[in-house]
C-alpha cells in the first residue's frame, strides 16, 4: 500500500431546501411567476403567483435533495453555509487601476475604501 495520507470517508452534509438562495421574477415572455434557486441553476418553476412559483421551486429542490441522498451524491453547499474572508483579489487593467487610484485620491479616501463606495453604489 503506498505512503501517503489516510483513506478517509468523505461524510457528505446533508442541507434543507431552506438553506438555499431562491429568487422569484414576473416573465413576460412565459406569462407567469418563474422561481429559482442559485445553488442549482439548471432549477426553475413557475407559478400563477410569485407565492406559488416560490413554492413550486423549493419542492423541486426538496426533491432533488432527496435523490442526491438516496444516490449518495453530494449536495451543493448553500451561500448561506459558505464561510466568506472578506478579501477579494481583482484583476484590472492598469489604465482603470490608475483611473481609480486618481479618483480615490480626489475623494480623499483609500482605493480600497473607494472601490467599496462604488461596489455599494446603486446600479442604473
Amino acid at each position: 500500500m503506498p505512503k501517503g495520507k489516510p483513506n478517509k470517508s468523505v461524510e457528505k452534509t446533508k442541507y434543507r431546501a431552506d438553506d438555499y438562495q431562491y429568487s422569484v421574477a414576473w416573465s413576460q415572455e412565459d406569462e407567469a411567476f418563474i422561481g429559482r434557486v442559485v445553488e442549482f441553476s439548471s432549477l426553475a418553476a413557475h407559478g400563477s403567483t410569485l407565492e406559488e412559483a416560490f413554492q413550486e421551486i423549493r419542492n423541486a429542490v426538496e426533491g432533488v435533495l432527496e435523490d442526491l441522498e438516496e444516490s449518495g451524491e453530494a449536495m451543493p453547499q448553500p451561500y448561506s453555509r459558505r464561510s466568506y474572508s472578506g478579501r477579494l483579489n481583482v484583476r484590472m487593467s492598469e489604465h482603470r487601476h490608475r483611473q481609480l487610484a486618481i479618483e480615490a485620491q480626489q475623494q480623499g479616501v483609500s482605493l480600497n475604501q473607494w472601490i467599496l463606495t462604488k461596489l455599494e453604489a446603486p446600479i442604473n
